[in-house]
């Protein structure tokens, strides 16, 4: 028997460092694998903390392996997806640590939190440049 709490692992990124966590994906609910029988009914019923049931009438409604599949592979896929999700602010001064634009310092001009990029404008040959970079790419200065 089984109990399943689906979760997913998130990287944040905070003063360029990543940091990863582990993120539930389907809060308040637990998949429980387990022979449905007046026992185990009472004990998780009267488990604290266990509100209630999907199903009607607060009983709950065994779930097809086709179902627990489709949950739980929903959870693996989003886990491959890495969403992040960084701390800046218009205005901030950072520099580049990766890519092309390596060791260029500049100012925060624009903030794409879905996208995970920020526009910085750069001096380059004297002149400010706005180029677009990832979350990971650079750190505050």
């Amino acid at each position: 028997r089984q109990i399943v709490v689906p979760t997913e692992t998130v990287t944040e990124i905070k003063d360029g460092q990543k940091e990863s966590k582990e993120k539930r994906t389907m809060p308040g609910y637990v998949l429980v694998n387990m022979e449905l029988n007046e026992e185990s009914w009472s004990l998780v019923k009267n488990t604290p903390g266990v509100t209630g049931f999907v199903g009607a009438s607060n009983e709950p409604v065994p779930l097809t392996q086709p179902e627990v599949d489709r949950l739980l592979h929903r959870a693996d896929a989003t886990a491959t997806k890495v969403p992040t999700r960084a701390q800046f602010n218009i205005g901030e001064s950072v520099k580049v640590v990766s890519g092309p634009l390596s060791d260029f310092s500049g100012e925060i001009s624009e903030i794409n939190q879905d996208a995970a990029k920020l526009k910085v404008l750069v001096s380059i040959f004297g002149r400010e440049t706005p180029v677009e970079v990832g979350f990971d790419q650079v750190k505050k200065v």
